[in-house]
């Protein structure tokens, strides 16, 4: 991210700068950050995020799927935790700029983490699932991880941090071995 690297130079990044740096035209960076806050709430996250390589590229990295899942579960958990203060910012920065926009209209894609970190997680399960179970597999894991799962565990659930994640990571872990038990060549939808 070109926030980083300006912020690595001892920047506080305007947008037009990241813009700039990252040689995007503004009205794309203004896509992806409406305001200045947007971007400078997000910075720390996208620093202390876990990478594919971060979780699954040492040697001992786990390698079945069931692990691996939870082992994105586990990770993403505790960013939220980490930094809960800046990602419910972003929360609200992310629910403010989408009241304001006409019906049906997106943005362009973000939170894409959890989605690349799901595609490192489930790359085992290519030769036992076909794509389609795969793909509804890191929909429904999608779901459970991250920092809305974890507003959910602890405000509305009430728990405490240590059995918010054990409950997040057992969702996971049923959830994969739920889909590895299912009918192989028949979508999960229409099961």
């Amino acid at each position: 991210m070109a926030a980083r690297e300006l912020t690595a130079e001892g920047k506080v990044p305007t947008l037009a700068e990241t813009a700039d740096a990252a040689q995007v035209s503004r009205a794309t960076a203004y896509r992806y950050f409406p305001t200045q806050e947007s971007l400078l709430v997000e910075l720390p996250l996208d620093v202390a995020a876990p990478t594919p390589r971060s979780l699954f590229g040492a040697a001992d990295a786990p390698i079945d799927p069931e692990d691996r899942a939870a082992l994105v579960q586990n990770a993403l958990y505790d960013l939220a935790r980490d930094y809960e203060t800046e990602f419910r910012l972003f929360l609200r920065n992310a629910l403010l700029h989408a009241t304001g926009k006409p019906a049906g209209a997106r943005d362009p894609f973000r939170g894409a983490r959890r989605t690349r970190l799901l595609d490192a997680a489930l790359e085992p399960l290519a030769g036992e699932l076909d794509a389609t179970e795969i793909e509804d597999l890191k929909v429904e894991l999608s779901m459970l991880m991250g920092v809305e799962s974890m507003i959910v565990l602890r405000d509305v659930l009430l728990l405490d941090h240590e059995q918010a994640r054990t409950a997040g990571e057992r969702a996971v872990r049923r959830m994969v071995r739920a889909a590895r038990g299912g009918v192989k060549g028949q979508s999960r939808s229409t099961r």
